[in-house]
């Protein structure tokens, strides 16, 4: 484990949260492990690929469910914006419910699946669902069980690939940190344009910088999860809109929901949910990489500390010289926002992490009477005429 989070793993073991302290710390030799994992595939990859991407009447719906839903979400527009095929993020939740706004038999389409487990039935039924619907149909299963169901089902197949993470990225803990990330990242080396070595040479960079952020953040975060907010808020614009859903999600997922955690966007905060500010609320702005939405966040960043109803205003993200005394950044690689989430994820988890354990919770297991479990379970998987 590269940073505990604690002094010792001791600690985290008579708090019930061993392992999501250790499959937080463990995301760089995860990271690097991904670039061998990718190395080793890059031929499967590019042979299965072929020119679909280059043809504008083809689609590719990346999809999941809760996280895995958020990491289609943060990858698909940066994927897209690189390809003449139509990319684009669709959780299993929706498709599963509206299929006929969103398939079309003609229309050739890849379904790229996140699943940590790859046994939840929306992922299996999803396959299922485009496989029936969609004459011309492919399949990109990337998931971190290889004995899960997608993985099972997927073998052998010519219109399925499996791309499996670094075994210990199946997190065993209740949420989903590791896993996360090694999908996203892998997603992302996986469809990006750039040559081969430097894709590698990103993952190599990013787990270096995660080293950095493990441990420089450490004792910030800390002392900020020990502050009582019962309320708090994840703004992030672009694709880190979807970072800042992911972030709130692991905040309700590890305090059973005792402490609100909202998502929005640094514009759209304004249109009505600035209203729920008060003296109990965290404001945590999620920092881009881009020139013209950091000047949107800066402007309100300014804003929510000159008008001082919220607890406290933070912000997360690329070292710019614009950050303030508090703000927990960091000197990144060039590169873009989905590239560079999960750095800013990773104070994110941490930060539930300690704010569970600080409430007196179990953060390995947080609903131990299990009203949520590890893999969902209760879906009954209807037909459509």
């Amino acid at each position: 484990m590269d940073a505990p989070l604690l002094p010792d793993l001791s600690a985290w073991q008579r708090l019930g949260g061993a392992h999501t302290a250790r499959e937080i710390a463990q995301q760089p030799e995860l990271w690097e492990q991904l670039a061998q994992v990718v190395e080793q595939n890059r031929a499967r990859i590019d042979a299965f690929l072929g020119d679909w991407l280059r043809q504008p009447g083809h689609r590719v719906i990346f999809t999941g469910a809760g996280s895995s839903g958020f990491i289609a979400e943060m990858v698909a527009d940066q994927i897209n914006a690189q390809w003449p095929a139509e990319v684009r993020a669709l959780h299993t939740t929706t498709l599963l419910t509206h299929p006929s706004l969103y398939l079309q038999r003609d229309r050739p389409t890849l379904l790229v699946s996140f699943a940590r487990s790859g046994s939840s039935p929306e992922s299996t039924a999803a396959v299922d669902l485009v496989r029936e619907r969609v004459a011309d149909a492919r399949f990109l299963d990337i998931t971190c069980n290889g004995e899960g169901e997608l993985a099972r089902r997927g073998r052998d197949r010519a219109d399925t690939l499996t791309l499996l993470m670094p075994p210990l990225s199946c997190d065993r803990a209740f949420a989903m940190t590791s896993s996360l990330s090694c999908m996203q990242l892998a997603a992302l080396a996986a469809f990006d344009t750039a040559p081969w070595p430097q894709r590698l040479q990103r993952l190599h960079d990013l787990a270096a910088h995660l080293r950095d952020a493990l441990d420089d953040w450490a004792a910030p975060v800390a002392a900020l999860a020990q502050s009582p907010y019962t309320r708090v808020i994840y703004l992030g614009s672009g694709p880190l809109e979807s970072l800042a859903r992911e972030a709130a999600l692991k905040l309700l997922e590890l305090t059973a929901g005792r402490v609100l955690a909202l998502a929005n966007t640094p514009l759209g905060f304004r249109h009505g949910p600035k209203s729920t500010l008060d003296g109990d609320t965290l404001v945590v702005v999620l920092r881009s990489a881009e020139a013209v939405a950091r000047r949107y966040e800066q402007d309100l960043l300014d804003e929510l500390r000159r008008d001082g109803i919220a607890g406290r205003v933070l912000s997360v993200g690329p070292a710019r010289g614009d950050d303030a005394e508090g703000d927990f950044s960091l000197e990144a690689p060039a590169l873009p926002d989905p590239w560079l989430a999960p750095l800013w994820l990773s104070m994110a988890q941490r930060y539930a992490l300690l704010r569970s354990a600080a409430l007196g919770l179990t953060p390995d297991n947080p609903f131990p009477d299990g009203t949520v479990n590890r893999v969902v379970q209760g879906v009954i998987v209807h037909r459509h005429d």
